[in-house]
């Protein structure tokens, strides 16, 4: 089953893998230093985040590094832009009742 974006960030322990690799590419040792979980734990989240295409890995030497995928999270602006305009319009409503108290 291929998963979507939105399964990705379902899940607020990959939510901080994301931003952390947002920051910088990482290993899987360095990820799980980060959080009170097992590193097979980490490893099932990143998992996720890359057949989500979320993240990507390469390999330097030995080690696997793992890099977000911008492209992917763009997917996530796209959506969001949608109702990006409706909120805005609701806060211009909200400024114009505010500024008639």
């Amino acid at each position: 089953m291929r998963r979507d974006v939105f399964q990705a960030i379902a899940d607020p322990t990959r939510r901080a893998i994301i931003a952390l690799l947002a920051l910088q590419a990482m290993t899987p040792q360095a990820l799980s230093e980060h959080f009170n979980s097992t590193r097979q734990a980490i490893s099932k989240h990143v998992k996720i985040l890359t057949e989500c295409e979320v993240v990507t890995q390469t390999q330097t030497g030995r080690e696997n590094y793992y890099h977000l995928n911008l492209g992917r999270m763009k997917d996530i602006d796209i959506w969001l832009e949608q109702f990006r305009k409706m909120w805005e319009d609701r806060f211009d409503q909200l400024d114009n009742v505010l500024k008639d108290l």
